[in-house]
């Protein structure tokens, strides 16, 4: 048995994964094929990075809110090895794309008039400009290989996965999370997913400062599934500061089926705008109840929670609000939303552990109804495609992701889960609730 069947199959054993091994070992073949090619020799270090699933929490991370989140069995194989001049090459071995990044962290060719890089390239500039930030001195360098079996900019978190994936593997090869810096600000692995996250959204993390990020101002919920999730269950975090509240098993006779709707939504693209304006409402909501409150709270959800009057106060702000750039009715439309979507969380739980199908499915529905009247966030794809997944026998389905395109996912009985996905989509594929970011 190869490197790679052995790692192929240590991860299907981890994941109880649907795939048929076979899929799973060419994912990393092709990267140990490709990291060979570039190193001559076999990598380091062999990492699983998988994608998310948002099954509760629509656009409520950044607020402070609460999602039910899990890892799905697709995602990066990352294989990193330490280099001596300093250089990080990342390589994409699916595509066949490469960019390396010199001793102070430019991409080659250097210079100011050099063009920025783009696409995924941006992702991993983003970090190793981060991270040479955060840990001055001397970094050894990396080779990075990476390649995906997950749909691109479908609402899956490639772009975090890959994030998390290049900054995991240069954590490692540099040994960066034994520096004293790292010991101060980061004690926990739900630390390391907040922090990855302030990578790509640019925020400062405690003693460790931001910059610009790659344009986005989302949350940490993708991080956290990415980092921490446990296979075969859901997780629930809240945020602002995030912290894990409870694991759910995946009642054992359902399977979840996940589709990409056909639609990217890449959130470096024509969907940041709208996906920037949906967080800025929720800051906006925060910013009036500041302005009024004497004791700033730190995110909506805290200042919703913070007393029994407050819920009434909020919307009576939100309701004569006369912010620049707020139409009348916008930002209490954004209220509603969230405290709706919040309080689906701990409903779903509950119907998880009761195995309770028929209040997954009304909680599912409800969620799918106000992203499309008060997130705005829905497009023509995913409202037929959660619309068809009930008419096809799914007792629950929604939408998930930043909107704008994505995915949608759906529960269905596990003996009719493959027939279900033949009929729903052609890329639709039976999915188990996977682990989370190994080291193989």
């Amino acid at each position: 048995m190869t490197n790679s069947e052995r790692a192929a199959r240590r991860l299907i054993d981890l994941a109880g994964d649907a795939a048929p091994p076979s899929s799973r070992t060419l994912l990393f073949e092709t990267v140990a094929a490709r990291f060979t090619a570039l190193a001559g020799e076999e990598a380091g270090h062999l990492f699983w990075v998988p994608g998310r699933l948002e099954m509760f929490g629509k656009h409520t991370d950044y607020a402070g809110g609460r999602t039910l989140v899990a890892a799905v069995p697709r995602g990066f194989v990352v294989a990193a090895s330490r280099r001596s001049d300093g250089r990080v090459l990342v390589a994409d071995a699916g595509r066949d794309m490469s960019v390396t990044f010199d001793a102070a962290g430019e991409a080659e060719p250097g210079g100011p008039a050099a063009p920025s890089p783009s696409g995924w390239r941006n992702y991993a500039a983003t970090v190793v400009r981060r991270l040479r930030r955060n840990f001055p001195g001397p970094h050894p360098g990396a080779t990075i290989v990476f390649a995906s079996d997950l749909p691109r900019a479908s609402g899956m978190s490639s772009s975090s996965a890959l994030m998390v994936g290049v900054a995991a593997a240069l954590v490692r090869v540099g040994g960066l999370d034994r520096r004293p810096e790292w010991a101060a600000a980061i004690r926990s692995p739900l630390d390391a997913a907040s922090y990855y996250a302030c990578v790509e959204n640019g925020m400062d993390f405690r003693s460790l400062a931001g910059d610009t990020g790659v344009g986005t101002h989302g949350g940490s919920e993708d991080h956290a599934a990415i980092l921490t999730a446990r296979a075969g269950h859901l997780s629930a975090f809240a945020f602002v500061p995030l912290r894990l509240l409870e694991e759910v098993a995946l009642p054992p006779g359902w399977r979840f089926v996940l589709t990409p709707s056909g639609v990217a939504a890449d959130k470096t693209g024509g969907a940041q705008g709208p996906y920037n304006r949906l967080a800025a409402g929720a800051a906006e909501l925060l910013a009036q109840w500041n302005r009024e409150t004497p004791s700033r709270a730190r995110s909506l959800a805290s200042a919703l929670a913070s007393s029994a009057e407050a819920v009434d106060r909020f919307r009576a702000l939100a309701a004569g609000a006369q912010s620049s750039g707020w139409p009348s009715g916008s930002l209490a439309g954004r209220l509603e939303h969230f405290l709706r979507e919040d309080a689906r969380v701990g409903l779903a739980i509950a119907a998880l552990r009761d195995g309770d199908a028929a209040a997954l499915g009304r909680l599912s529905a409800d969620s799918q109804e106000d992203a499309e009247g008060l997130l705005g966030n829905q497009i023509p794809e995913t409202v037929a495609l959660a619309r068809n997944a009930r008419t096809l026998g799914a007792f629950a389905a929604s939408s998930f992701g930043a909107g704008f395109g994505g995915s949608l996912w759906a529960l269905v009985e596990a003996d009719r889960a493959p027939a279900f996905a033949a009929r729903w989509h052609p890329q639709a594929f039976v999915a188990l609730p996977g682990p989370s970011l190994t080291e193989l």
